[in-house]
């Protein structure tokens, strides 16, 4: 188990030399600054939970991708990561043009794997400290999954109050979208509901024995 910390916690500190990375020739310094806060609150929350708590290795997983996928996001502030340049140097076509899309779809992806990901970690947490079957955890972690994300869009609105409107419309992403808010819930919960019946009677090492709910 000693060695499956040290490796866990050798990929979080990779991940954590990635933000000091992200700011190499960044067009928008301020806007990842911002960015990289819920980053490394993200990377403190996962590096307890592999010191004091060894959560599965389907829940790291999900924990690192997803931190991953937001880098990504936050070194190009979500609207203008290069997905269809780099599609067009390997494959020679885009997304845009193949789906006549008008704007940038990655942070609609990255609210979509929020649920994706989110569910097992959320449902392994339910069912090691709070003693939930695992058929409920998973319910449970999609309505958590699901407040978590109505939560950070209340905290993108305080920012474009807060903030001049060039740099809130940077940071979320809204790209004109007066509906931006309601799309990317609306999508974490599809990833949700889809990744529902594969976790639904999944039970971790970590929480066998100690469901009651």
């Amino acid at each position: 188990m000693a060695n499956d910390k040290i490796k866990r916690l050798t990929v979080v500190g990779l991940t954590a030399l990635a933000i000091p990375l992200s700011f190499i020739a960044t067009r928008y310094p301020e806007e990842l600054i911002l960015q990289h806060v819920p980053t490394v609150v993200g990377l403190l929350l996962l590096t307890g939970s592999v010191v004091w708590f060894h959560p599965s290795r389907l829940s790291f997983d999900c924990c690192i991708a997803f931190l991953w996928i937001h880098l990504i996001g936050a070194r190009w502030i979500y609207s203008f990561v290069p997905y269809d340049d780099a599609l067009r140097f390997v494959a020679g076509f885009t997304l845009s043009d193949l789906f006549g899309w008008e704007r940038n779809h990655y942070d609609r992806m990255v609210h979509f794997m929020s649920g994706v990901l989110g569910l097992p970690p959320v449902s392994e947490f339910l069912q090691s400290f709070c003693r939930v079957r695992p058929a409920a955890a998973a319910i449970l972690a999609m309505a958590c999954v699901l407040a978590i994300g109505a939560v950070y869009e209340v905290l993108e609105w305080q920012i474009a109050v807060a903030f001049s409107p060039a740099m809130a419309e940077a940071y979320n992403g809204q790209q004109g979208d007066i509906w931006d808010a309601q799309k990317d819930l609306a999508l974490a919960w599809l990833g949700a509901v889809l990744t529902l019946p594969l976790i639904f009677r999944w039970a971790p090492a970590s929480a066998k024995g100690h469901s009651d709910v």
